[in-house]
């Protein structure tokens, strides 16, 4: 049987901009562990600040990417896979190959463990790897409501995270690192513009692609929407763990509302509320971070000569910042680096697992119809089906954590330039004239659609040529 039709409803009030504080958070968290820890402070720590201009440019499509997402959620109560079924059928298989594929390379838990390795005097660092995906799946299956699972701890982690960074920055960087940032923020290098002489492309890609989410995980800001009860998401359910004993009705069809006197200029202070919160928190906070992130890596790293090949520049780092400072300073920072590490990977596996159920569920919607408890029972099934994955990457040898990081982010950036259009493309043919993206947001979509589309067309091109 088909998706049902979509329902008509009113369009709840919108409250005050303080009380929308949370889904940026997650979506934030989502890049902190691969894209500012360690991706563009390891371009930074070997070519130098030159290159940050991309992460800028990164996490501004982002944004846009982010917005439109939230604009499909926030006018029809459902997920963005919901509409894009409704225009062709076959696009949740497109989506769970698309998504389980890139994510089961466990890079940002490889990461994280290598980093408390080296805390603890572990070398065998790929069994703690291990054991911190089990820890995962435990975490996010007793909690009792997943979205405040992961928002609390994103909260946290980011509270403590971004400050701590803040003040490391200011107290080792000279007047003449901050302006070798400003310089880079333009594409002004030492000795080159935009781009350095060997610069690996895929490597440059991959960061773009993590200034932010990456990959379809921006997509899951539209169930984060739906939980937190945005617009015409106060009438989805959400998901809960299988041992609560509560079942809430699921309904993976939204609602909608009529355009009218009363509902356009309520609509008109929803979206402008969303759009600052996630300015403030994902875009503002998010730059801040990778910029100082970068920062960070380039005086630690790169002006004494250190030019590591793989995540130990981190380790390079934190023994710079406690030489310069004090021992523990540089063991705190590895402590920070670790733990939102392990957040991230966490939130990746909620997020993968929604996007891999939502997916599934339509499938079988359209087939004969889903329960609250099909729902359930598939993200738990494919959460640790994911995390299986995972475990048996590391025992296969796949270890190196910056290379499962790339691999998966070059995967990423080709999953948004499909991505990206799709959203475009569903946001003008299915929304009200009154509720469609403006010029100025569509031409942002265009530019994000033809920058994903054209550097992965580069990278597969040179990956074949070689």
């Amino acid at each position: 049987m088909p998706l049902k039709k979509i329902k008509t409803n009113t369009l709840p009030k919108a409250p005050p901009l303080k009380s929308l504080i949370g889904p940026s958070f997650i979506i934030l968290g989502l890049g902190l562990g691969s894209g500012e820890i360690i991706l563009w402070p390891f371009l930074s720590s070997k070519y130098g600040l030159g290159i940050i201009w991309g992460a800028l440019v990164g996490i501004t499509l982002q944004f846009f990417m982010n917005m439109e997402i939230e604009r499909y959620a926030l006018v029809r109560g459902e997920s963005v896979f919901v509409g894009f079924a409704r225009k062709m059928k076959l696009l949740p298989y497109w989506f769970l190959i698309s998504t389980f594929l890139p994510w089961i390379w466990p890079g940002i838990a490889a990461s994280s463990a290598k980093l408390f390795g080296h805390l603890l005097g572990v070398e065998q660092t790929q069994y703690l790897a291990i054991a911190f995906l089990l820890l995962m799946g435990l975490i996010l299956s007793f909690g009792s409501v997943l979205y405040k699972t992961v928002e609390r701890m994103q909260k946290v982690l980011i509270a403590v995270g971004v400050p701590s960074i803040f003040l490391l920055s200011i107290v080792l960087a000279q007047r003449s690192d901050f302006i070798s940032l400003a310089k880079g923020m333009v594409g002004i290098g030492i000795g080159y513009s935009f781009l350095p002489i060997g610069i690996p492309i895929a490597s440059f890609l991959a960061a773009l692609a993590y200034a932010g989410a990456g990959g379809n995980l921006n997509l899951a800001q539209s169930f984060y929407v739906k939980d937190k009860g945005y617009g015409m998401g106060r009438y989805a359910g959400k998901i809960r763990n299988l041992l609560s004993g509560s079942s809430e009705k699921i309904d993976l069809t939204g609602s909608t509302f009529i355009v009218d006197d009363t509902s356009l200029p309520n609509f008109k202070k929803w979206w402008r509320s969303v759009n600052i919160e996630h300015l403030v928190v994902f875009w503002l906070t998010g730059s801040v971070t990778i910029l100082l992130l970068a920062l960070l890596s380039y005086v630690t790293t790169h002006s004494l000569g250190l030019r590591a090949s793989d995540i130990s520049f981190v380790i390079y780092e934190s023994a710079e910042i406690g030489r310069r400072l004090f021992p523990f300073a540089g063991t705190f920072f590895l402590i920070v680096a670790g733990a939102t590490l392990f957040g991230t990977q966490l939130t990746v596996l909620d997020a993968t697992s929604r996007i891999l159920t939502e997916n599934l569920s339509i499938i079988k919607d359209e087939k004969s119809g889903i329960s609250s408890r099909f729902v359930t029972k598939t993200y738990y099934s494919v959460l640790w089906l994911q995390i299986g994955a995972g475990i048996i990457i590391f025992l296969l040898g796949f270890t190196e954590p910056l290379q499962l990081l790339i691999t998966a982010a070059v995967l990423n950036a080709f999953a948004m330039f499909v991505h990206v259009g799709l959203t475009l493309w569903l946001n003008i043919t299915l929304l009200e004239k009154e509720l469609k993206p403006s010029a100025l947001r569509v031409a942002a979509m265009i530019v994000a659609f033809l920058f994903y589309g054209g550097f992965s067309a580069y990278t597969i091109i040179n990956a074949l040529l070689s």
